[in-house]
């Protein structure tokens, strides 16, 4: 009797996979389907674009532009389909660790949402950890995440101290952006050598001199 209620238990549990596999499968080809609409829906309007300033979209050079635009625009602003809990999710670890953990120079590339081009630099992070520590690559990921959406500089350094401050619940964190912004160089004012720094402090940083000015001065030293 055991053995046969095993049985039974086993087939059971192997429809309930089969079940969900199918309904994984499902899902996965929703989203696809999903993603080529929206993909065809950008490459037709980046062929309304280019015919409006006066181009042959039929010509040799521009037969597969809009395709290409449209693949583009989607890798740049793919932060919109990620979270922090999904990067995070088994990188957070318990650390008697309480002294700044910095990570600087990270690397960003970004859109401007004014004019759609680019905006690029580096970011400074810190945290001041309160019995827990993240694995290191996932603070660039974070930075990852919130550049790769349209942005305004001012924003995107709040997101990125806000979501390490709600996923760590530090002491504190210091995010600092430095970046040049195309829409000043490539149009406008045309300024090759302008650049802006924002920054963001919270906690500690934010409360205490002494802890913001040994950030400022390990981060920003040449």
């Amino acid at each position: 009797m055991e053995y046969h209620h095993a049985s039974e238990m086993n087939g059971v549990f192997a429809e309930h996979l089969n079940i969900e596999s199918k309904h994984n499968g499902l899902c996965k080809e929703e989203k696809e389907t999903v993603d080529e609409r929206k993909l065809s829906c950008i490459e037709k309007a980046y062929t309304t674009v280019l015919s409006e300033l006066g181009e042959d979209v039929e010509r040799e050079g521009l037969l597969r532009t809009p395709l290409r635009a449209a693949k583009a625009m989607q890798f740049l602003t793919k932060g919109y389909k990620e979270t922090t809990q999904d990067i995070l999710n088994d990188a957070i670890f318990d650390e008697n660790h309480e002294e700044m953990v910095i990570v600087k120079d990270i690397d960003l590339f970004s859109l401007c949402e004014h004019h759609l081009v680019p905006f690029f630099g580096k970011a400074h992070i810190a945290y001041l950890p309160n019995k827990k520590v993240v694995g290191l690559s996932k603070l660039a990921r974070i930075v990852e995440i919130y550049s790769r959406r349209l942005q305004v500089q001012e924003r995107l350094t709040k997101q990125i101290a806000s979501a390490i401050s709600e996923a760590l619940e530090p002491a504190g964190v210091a995010v600092v952006i430095e970046a040049s912004h195309m829409c000043m160089v490539m149009r406008g004012v045309q300024k090759m050598n302008a650049s802006t720094v924002t920054s963001v402090m919270l906690g500690s940083f934010q409360d205490d001199p002494k802890t913001r000015k040994e950030f400022l001065a390990l981060t920003l030293r040449k």
